[in-house]
């Protein structure tokens, strides 16, 4: 199976985290969540499928380790 970079836009980084663009904005300027990308030498941008899952599976283990999962 080959190993491929999916890039994600806004409205599926959305839905998939459950959060909303000014969340996602603010958490990445601070570091907290993954940094877009930029796809072409326009103002289009996406964010690295793989890095916004890791991001949901280290908040998944936060909350197991809290309630002793």
């Amino acid at each position: 199976m080959e190993n491929s970079i999916r890039i994600l836009r806004l409205p599926q980084v959305e839905a998939k985290s459950g959060l909303k663009r000014d969340s996602i904005y603010r958490l990445a300027k601070l570091g907290k969540f993954p940094k877009p990308i930029k796809i072409a030498q326009s103002a289009a941008s996406g964010w690295v499928e793989s890095e916004v899952d890791a991001y949901l599976e280290e908040r998944i283990a936060e909350r197991n380790a809290k309630v002793g999962i």
